[in-house]
């Protein structure tokens, strides 16, 4: 069994559960999530779930994750953050499991809201020093964005890259003529764009609507709600309830005419940010409006014809690109790939202890 360790990513996490854990048994693996209480069912999309009791505190989390990977004895263990890294690598060491590291994000720079800026550069190395042993003590570090392996130097880092996983039966949006509904998808922070989206629209025809499918990941619903009253926006923005991921981009394709993924400067992760909101949005055949500093986000509009950073009221553009997006999210920037690398991976770290098993069987015989 490979076990997905969680201590933060929710049990239904789109890239955990749904890409990577869907990918490994696929691939025939039995996998089991391993995370953090919400509402998923016990099977999704081939992955066993079991979630932590709510409520934990972040250490009875750790001993809890730490209990049951013991208690599981898995092939592998493959961990989702830093916290469930340090989990995995001891439980690795106690039982012989396989350790892989998943890598989301730029961490170090994740410093920098805590720290003084003279300690920010100190603060930096000593956690790129810390990521480095972890990584050599791990079989190998998974990354899912081109730039997260340097901060692992030494380790056996592999790309299973961000990238767009269209869901059977989703047809893209049937862009018409008439008022735009602006969409944004996933988590909303102020450092996300919340406020750059509501100037836009105080902007725009008064026709205009915004749709936010996501939580508010920064505490700031009340703030954002405020200012959409000072600017007497109110009636044009709706914040829709959470929804499974089926349903989010059912409702995207049918009622959205823009994908806006507006992340501001000043954070390294949204530099090298590849986020499953502008992946999701070209499933839909929606186009982009997108940040010109944010480097893959940019190339991957420029050089699909998915988005840019333009009048979405051209219609034919939008057409265009929407049909590009999707064409894109279907082709080379789909998951396929990526999961292929994926499961290759795993049958090289598993392939020994399969023929130890295989042996020690016919010895029974």
């Amino acid at each position: 069994m490979i076990l997905l360790l969680s201590a933060a990513h929710p049990s239904d996490d789109l890239r955990v559960a749904r890409k990577e854990g869907a990918s490994l048994a696929e691939a025939g693996w039995r996998v089991r999530h391993l995370a953090p209480h919400c509402a998923a069912p016990v099977m999704l999309d081939g992955v066993e779930i079991e979630t932590l009791p709510p409520g934990l505190g972040r250490r009875s989390r750790w001993g809890k994750l730490l209990r049951r990977a013991l208690a599981l004895r898995p092939a592998a263990i493959h961990a989702s953050e830093p916290d469930s890294w340090a989990v995995a690598l001891l439980a690795g060491r106690m039982t012989g499991a396989r350790v892989v590291l998943d890598v989301h994000e730029h961490y170090p720079s994740r410093l920098d809201g805590r720290l003084p800026a003279l300690l920010r550069p100190l603060g930096r190395a000593a956690l790129r020093l810390v990521l480095a042993l972890m990584g050599r003590m791990a079989d190998a570090v998974v990354v899912a964005k081109d730039g997260l392996e340097a901060d692992f130097p030494g380790a056996r880092c592999v790309a299973a890259r961000n990238r767009a996983l269209v869901p059977p039966g989703l047809h893209p949006r049937q862009h018409r003529a008439g008022p735009l509904t602006l969409l944004h998808l996933g988590a909303i922070t102020r450092a996300r764009g919340w406020p750059q989206m509501l100037a836009a629209l105080a902007l725009l025809p008064p026709d205009t609507r915004l749709l936010v499918i996501g939580r508010f990941s920064d505490g700031s619903e009340a703030e954002f709600r405020a200012e959409a009253a000072r600017l007497g926006l109110a009636d044009r923005v709706e914040v829709a309830p959470w929804m499974q991921r089926e349903a989010a981009l059912a409702r995207a394709s049918s009622e959205a005419d823009v994908n806006l993924v507006l992340f501001q400067p000043g954070e390294e992760n949204h530099r090298l940010a590849l986020p499953h909101k502008l992946f999701d949005g070209m499933a839909a055949g929606l186009p982009a409006v997108v940040p010109g500093f944010a480097a893959d986000v940019a190339r991957i509009a420029r050089t699909t014809g998915s988005g840019i950073a333009t009048d979405p009221s051209d219609r034919t553009k939008r057409v265009a690109m929407g049909v590009a997006g999707r064409r894109a999210a279907e082709g080379e920037w789909g998951w396929a790939p990526e999961a292929a690398r994926l499961a290759a991976l795993y049958r090289e770290l598993l392939a020994p202890r399969a023929r130890a098993g295989r042996r020690a069987a016919e010895a029974a015989l």
